[in-house]
């Protein structure tokens, strides 16, 4: 084999590491985004038995978007595996007490029947903020782009930008607001 040949296939076969900001973003949509770069599902050599996946790091965890109540709705399940173990936790009362369950758990549900999953799972770094590790940042040579945009807060704009856009009435000076 020759030499470029050999470093060809290192390059298909290299795991690339991928950041990804999580921040108003549904996770159960991302899971799905996620999925793919783990499992190398993206790559031409993907096949379901071959382990190809990139590591992916997702960061601001701790500001993920349920979407309407799932937030007050949505439980979760965990058994300890002693007789009377079971327990069910609301969405919002997990985040609290650790902001990366959340979206790690909608990836590990999103890849049901992959046999591989768990080996996979250890290939996500999810942080709650932006605060990455030095030699985990050196790592990253891709961004995957966010599902949705990320609104603007109305207090981010200036004045000039809010006195300068177009109104649709013009209420009197004499006007009450009730």
């Amino acid at each position: 084999m020759s030499t470029i040949k050999r470093v060809q296939q290192w390059a298909t076969f290299a795991r690339i590491w991928h950041i990804y900001d999580a921040a108003w973003q549904n996770p159960f949509e991302s899971a799905k985004l996620l999925r793919k770069y783990l499992m190398g599902m993206h790559k031409p050599i993907y096949h379901p038995l071959n382990d190809c996946g990139d590591h992916v790091i997702v960061i601001n965890s701790k500001d993920i978007a349920l979407p309407g109540d799932e937030w007050k709705k949505r439980v979760y399940f965990h058994h300890t595996g002693y007789p009377g173990g079971a327990s069910w936790t609301l969405a919002w009362e997990l985040h609290t007490k650790d902001p990366t369950l959340v979206l790690k758990k909608a990836v590990y549900n999103s890849m049901k029947g992959n046999l591989q999953r768990r080996y996979t799972m250890e290939r996500l770094h999810i942080f709650p903020d932006s605060n990455i590790p030095e030699n985990i940042m050196k790592n990253v040579s891709n961004q995957l782009q966010q599902l949705r945009p990320k609104p603007t807060r109305l207090d981010s704009y200036d004045e000039k930008y809010v006195k300068e856009f177009p109104k649709i009435i013009d209420y009197p000076k004499d006007y009450i607001l009730r």
